[in-house]
C-alpha cells in the first residue's frame, strides 16, 4: 500500500505550480496568445513518484522523463500504488537510443527527442510491435553541439518526410534547446522560422516543443505549444529518485 501523500510537500508544489502558470499566462499576455494552448509538461527526472502523484492532482497530467529506466521504474511504482491517480500523459523528453525505443514506444504518449532517421524507424517499429500510435517532435539543433542532440536544419526535411511516412508515428513539429549561455531569443526565432517552413509540406506539423524554467517566455513569445519545466515547478532540492 502507498505511502499518503506529504501535505507539505504539496503545498509547495501549489505555490510553485501558481507562479509558473503566472509566468505562462503573462508571457501569452504579451503576444496576445491563450495560455489554455499552451502545454505544460513537468519533467520530473530525478524526483519520486509521489510528486508526480502530487503535480497529477493539481492537474498537470503531462510528464516528462529522461531516462528510460527510471520512467519505466516510476510507471511500475504508479501503477501498483493506491493514489488515486487521473490519466498520464507520458512525454519522454531526453536523448535517445535505438537500442532503447523498443522499450519507450511501450509507454510514451509522445517522444520530443526524434533527431535521426534511424531513431525514427527503432521508434516506429517498437510502437507498431505493440500495436501503439506514437506522438513525435523532430529535435532540431540550434547550436550544432552533437552532444546536445538535434538534426541540423538541412537534414529536417528528410528526416521530417520519414516519421511522417511511419504508419505508427505522427508528426507534431519540431522541438529545441536554446544554446547554452547565450541569449535564447534568436535561437527560438530561428526555430520559429524553421517550423514554418517545415509546415509548408507538413500542415499538421504546428506544434513547437521549446522553452524551460529559464527560458520559458521567451519560447512563447516565439511559438512555443510545449514547454518542458523542472525546476522551476519541482524546486532544486535534493532529487530522491535513483
Amino acid at each position: 500500500m502507498s505511502a499518503p501523500l506529504d501535505p507539505g510537500r504539496r503545498s509547495e508544489l501549489v505555490a510553485t505550480l501558481a507562479t509558473v502558470r503566472g509566468r505562462l499566462t503573462d508571457a501569452c499576455a504579451g503576444v496576445n496568445r491563450d495560455p489554455h494552448t499552451i502545454t505544460l509538461v513537468a519533467v520530473t527526472k530525478g524526483f519520486p513518484v509521489s510528486d508526480i502523484a502530487s503535480v497529477a492532482s493539481l492537474g498537470i497530467t503531462d510528464i516528462g522523463e529522461n531516462r528510460d529506466q527510471e520512467a519505466r521504474a516510476k510507471i511500475a511504482e504508479l501503477n501498483a500504488s493506491t493514489w488515486p491517480m487521473p490519466e498520464l500523459r507520458w512525454h519522454f523528453v531526453g536523448r535517445l537510443q535505438t537500442n532503447k525505443c523498443r522499450s519507450v514506444a511501450r509507454y510514451a504518449h509522445v517522444v520530443h527527442s526524434v533527431d535521426r532517421v534511424e531513431v525514427a524507424a527503432a521508434l516506429a517499429a517498437g510502437a507498431t510491435r505493440v500495436q501503439r500510435h506514437l506522438d513525435v517532435f523532430a529535435q532540431v539543433s540550434l547550436d550544432d553541439d552533437p552532444t546536445r542532440g538535434g538534426v541540423v536544419a538541412a537534414e529536417l526535411p528528410r528526416l521530417a518526410e520519414h516519421i511522417a511516412g511511419q504508419q505508427s508515428l505522427r508528426l507534431l513539429g519540431v522541438m529545441a534547446v536554446a544554446p547554452l549561455d547565450a541569449d535564447p531569443a534568436p535561437a527560438f526565432e530561428r526555430l520559429a522560422t524553421i517550423a514554418a517552413q517545415l509546415r509548408v509540406e507538413h500542415p499538421e506539423a504546428g506544434a513547437i516543443s521549446a522553452g524551460m524554467s529559464a527560458d520559458l517566455e521567451t519560447a512563447v513569445r516565439y511559438g512555443a505549444t510545449h514547454v518542458r519545466v523542472g525546476s522551476a515547478l519541482l524546486g532544486r532540492r535534493t532529487p530522491t529518485f535513483g
